[in-house]
């Protein structure tokens, strides 16, 4: 049967760390004539740290982007494997985390992706041969999109084991090959484009380092929360949105954009937010977070999470971050949303809850629930998992491949 909509999700597994975990993909797709859906499930061997999936711009092949320092293209219909490289090959790494976690596709076959400390053009035709623009300038290069008019390159950047804080974002001129870092009062892992105008929107993603000094096994901050609007060409913030710590806005992972609103999911918070772009300030909040019988239900998450939290830091010396992340979760004990896509006619939400292993498909604006399905479990695809292991898939970052607006419905 044909779908008409696929919905590629990023797998790292289960476990609360997805920067260190398996790397596969899912691929949900979805008819909403007739309500029918499928799914496939893949993970590659020999990859860790699954993060992020685009495909080219003509549909066929997909990149499934990890923290551990590979390019891996698969078949965007079938998720066979069709080409790996080490990006160790191009560039050296200072972190093990600062990965090509995201690209950026330029046509059918090329796409651009942060490699050590620069950014490289890969072509699937000659995959060996790399071509290196320029430097990125920033400390550790997150998600990547390109603007409007294709000239420029915009970035998000993490906060780096070593080099500390970052709190900023980049943007290369593809004609000039240069970079420009924009600094911010707070650090944006994530990113979405204008539709039509070369600006774009940096969502603050607000951590701090365990003991003071880790900023890889970081902690969940409830600090007040951000959303930025740069212009391109220039790096100038032409606007700001801002959230008390109170706002259930933490943790943010897929960014989308509709003709009104700015919206972004929060896989600690378990909510999608969406900001009024005619205002810039005023918002409203799709709430998933777990109801009581949702959280006995998972209650195999909940465990593998509490026993992940006590790991990354002592409660002794880091109780206070204990107690913040229980807060920004509102008591949830488990991760929530990490994928939210727009379909092209702007009718349709799809987004996938990582701790309820479920995916949902609202009707937008009205963000009613259209379909939910409860996907199946890790053991399914790991038999050596015993029944009381964590059954996550472990859903990240997402796209949605739909109809053109004039033909989604």
């Amino acid at each position: 049967m044909d779908y008409p909509y696929a919905f590629h999700i990023a797998l790292d597994g289960n476990g609360l760390n997805g920067l260190e975990g398996r790397a596969g993909v899912c691929v949900f797709r979805y008819d909403p004539v007739s309500g029918r859906y499928a799914y496939n499930v893949e993970y590659f061997d020999g990859m860790a740290g699954g993060h992020a999936v685009s495909v080219s711009p003509d549909n066929r092949v997909g990149f499934l982007g990890s923290t551990g320092q590979h390019l891996m293209f698969y078949d965007a219909q079938t998720l066979e494997e069709v080409q790996r490289i080490s990006t160790l090959r191009f560039e050296p790494t200072d972190s093990s985390i600062k990965g090509s976690t995201h690209v950026a596709w330029i046509n059918d076959t090329q796409a651009v992706a942060a490699m050590g400390d620069g950014l490289w053009l890969s072509d699937l035709e000659r995959l060996d041969k790399a071509e290196r623009l320029g430097d990125h300038g920033v400390k550790l290069p997150h998600a990547m999109k390109t603007s409007a008019s294709g000239r420029y390159l915009v970035y998000g950047g993490m906060d780096h084991p070593g080099r500390g804080e970052a709190c900023e974002v980049g943007i290369f001129d593809l004609h000039t090959r240069t970079a420009r870092r924009v600094q911010l009062p707070a650090t944006c892992w994530h990113v979405v484009c204008h539709p039509v105008e070369d600006r774009f929107y940096a969502l603050s993603f607000r951590v701090q380092p365990q003991d003071g000094r880790d900023w890889h096994e970081w902690s969940i901050a409830q600090f007040k929360e951000y959303a930025f609007e740069v212009d391109a060409e220039t790096g100038q913030v032409l606007r700001h949105w801002t959230a008390g710590h109170d706002t259930p806005a933490h943790i943010n992972s897929d960014v989308c954009i509709s003709d009104r609103e700015l919206i972004y999911c929060n896989g600690a918070s378990g909510t999608i937010v969406m900001i009024d772009l005619d205002s810039f300030t005023n918002y409203r909040v799709l709430d998933e977070k777990p109801s009581l019988r949702s959280k006995l239900r998972a209650g195999r998450q909940v465990l593998r999470t509490a026993v992940d939290t006590l790991t990354r830091g002592s409660f002794v010396t880091g109780g206070h971050h204990y107690l913040r992340a229980l807060r920004v979760s509102r008591g949830a004990m488990i991760d929530s949303v990490y994928a939210c896509q727009l379909s092209a006619d702007q009718s349709l939400l799809f987004t996938a809850n990582r701790g309820l292993n479920t995916i949902t498909v609202y009707n937008y604006p009205e963000n009613t629930v259209r379909l939910q399905v409860r996907m199946p479990e890790l053991q399914e695809f790991d038999t050596g998992l015993r029944w009381w292991s964590d059954p996550r898939l472990g859903f990240h970052h997402s796209t949605l491949l739909s109809p053109p607006a004039s033909r989604a419905r």
